[in-house]
């Protein structure tokens, strides 16, 4: 841009002072021939890098989502394909094999149903054994009456023949009948010690319980929860928009099912664009700025975006935990610069905008508005540019 402004300017003076010679071509002139065009593209240069400040390092990232399985098992399909094709979020990636799963599914829905008839059965058992400690308790609470009786029976007939008036057989018999009340009592108790232990082993059988279940049949429904989360990881989904890169599972492979070991990486389809900025340069810069930027992917286009944020932290502003002191002066890295992040237009998005592509970049802020158009041009005409490819083979 700055040799078409000069080509333009060469020609306005060859008019004015060659062809036409409407001013004298002389010394006093020729120096302010030069020196008009010197002070103007300074200031020209100066206000731009202030006013439309333009970067040469654009970086395009995007996250990259490791696909691990939850499972382990051989392969059965790979539907996918590497490259260009978008694979929508939750399209399948791949499937495992699910026989080993299903069978494990099958088996822990029959310990559920075998474990259900149980916990039926034994609390049928249960209301028994509580109907058996209330009849024990019941027919001891009436032979203790009636061993109460007796035993009053007794003192009764003692005193009668100690007093005479009483019959030593009636005694006899009253003493008799108590021994064999005592019997019944004692017997009465241990029907009921044991229906009481009957009980507890019922209630040990059928456990504790848990939210209204009892253990047993918490535990296997529990298992079978997660025997069917199983089963459904055999087949992986994309967790996200993206594309697949070096795609290198195919049917037959055995999967690990381990943290470390991905079995194929996905790129977002929508990354970041961030442009690299000197530090001075970025005291005019406002989130909402208008900003263009070019990529070298994408010879003579130009897209639109907007300032998101500027990135105010880089490596050279962090201190790691160590026990050394920070060193000063030797060796001292020049300022690092700050990232620009960018929000690329809506009519824009569409575009291939490659993980890792390069380019060119321009923001235009709030004030003097005149001079950007100069910066469009450059940025147009760097643009261009990108379409020579200047190599000899």
């Amino acid at each position: 841009m700055e040799a078409i402004l000069l080509a333009i300017y060469s020609f306005f003076v060859w008019l004015i002072f060659i062809k036409f010679k409407w001013l004298p071509w002389n010394t006093q002139t020729q120096v302010t021939v030069a020196i008009i065009p010197i002070v103007g593209m300074a200031v020209l240069i100066l206000l731009l890098n202030i006013f439309a400040p333009s970067s040469s390092d654009v970086r395009v990232f995007k996250y990259t989502v490791p696909i691990v399985s939850q499972v382990r098992g051989r392969v059965i399909e790979v539907p996918v394909e590497e490259g260009n094709r978008l694979v929508k979020k939750g399209e399948v990636l791949f499937k495992l094999d699910p026989e080993p799963y299903q069978l494990a599914v099958n088996q822990l829905e029959a310990q559920l149903a075998t474990a259900g008839a149980s916990q039926k059965e034994l609390e049928e058992s249960l209301k028994g054994a509580r109907g058996t400690v209330d009849q024990a308790a019941a027919r001891m609470r009436e032979v203790d009456a009636r061993l109460e009786l007796a035993r009053t029976r007794v003192a009764q007939n003692r005193e009668l023949v100690k007093t005479g008036a009483g019959n030593k057989f009636d005694l006899e018999q009253a003493e008799a009948n108590l021994k064999d009340l005592e019997g019944q009592a004692q017997a009465a108790r241990a029907s009921r010690v044991q229906a009481v232990a009957g009980e507890g082993q019922i209630r040990q059988k059928l456990g504790g319980k848990v939210n209204g279940e009892f253990a047993q049949v918490a535990q296997i429904r529990a298992q079978l929860e997660n025997a069917r989360w199983e089963l459904e990881q055999t087949v992986t989904l994309s967790p996200c928009d993206c594309h697949v890169i070096n795609l290198q599972l195919r049917p037959g492979a055995f999967v690990a099912g381990m943290p470390f070991n991905a079995v194929m990486t996905l790129v977002e389809a929508e990354g970041q664009v961030v442009a690299l900025f000197n530090q001075n340069e970025l005291h005019q810069i406002q989130p909402g700025d208008e900003a263009e930027f070019t990529l070298k992917t994408r010879p003579g286009s130009v897209v639109k975006a907007k300032v998101d944020s500027i990135i105010w932290a880089q490596g050279q502003g962090q201190l790691p935990q160590s026990g050394t002191l920070p060193m000063t002066g030797v060796l001292n890295a020049p300022p690092g610069r700050f990232a620009v992040k960018f929000d690329i237009a809506p009519k824009d998005k569409e575009l291939l905008v490659a993980a890792g592509a390069a380019g060119d970049a321009a923001i235009y802020t709030q004030r003097l508005h005149a001079i950007h158009i100069i910066r469009k041009v450059i940025l147009r005409v760097g643009a261009y540019v990108n379409y020579l490819i200047l190599k000899l083979h």
